[in-house]
């Protein structure tokens, strides 16, 4: 059986607060650094989702705005990827999209495709 290992290093002020983001992949095998993450994860005991939320203090608004939104378009992809529910993906979708107009963000996105089915 293959394995692989996600480390995840977390740099915090005198205050708690995340300063720095670093983590590994042993697939990957280079070190990264990230300005937010947003890691949920399922408790099949609980049947509840458990999750980690944090963002440095250095990142940006107008970045913090992009990750959201790209988060949601990745949520629709998955449970269409997962599910093939077709119209709750498309509903998800369509909220993405609301989301960036509220936040003035720009729809197109080189990283995850929007589709509108």
């Amino acid at each position: 059986m293959k394995k692989n290992e996600i480390n995840i290093t977390v740099t915090m002020d005198d205050n708690n607060v995340p300063e720095k983001i670093e983590w590994i992949a042993s697939n990957v095998g280079k070190q990264n650094t990230s300005q937010a993450m947003l890691l949920s994860m399922w408790d099949d005991d609980a049947k509840n989702m458990v999750r980690i939320d944090m963002w440095t203090k250095d990142m940006m608004m107008s970045e913090m705005k992009q990750f959201f939104y790209q988060s949601l378009l990745s949520m629709a992809n998955t449970l269409e990827r997962a599910t093939a529910e077709e119209e709750a993906v498309k509903a998800l979708r369509n909220f993405a999209k609301e989301f960036g107009e509220k936040m003035k963000m720009a729809q197109k996105d080189p990283i995850i495709s929007f589709k509108n089915k």
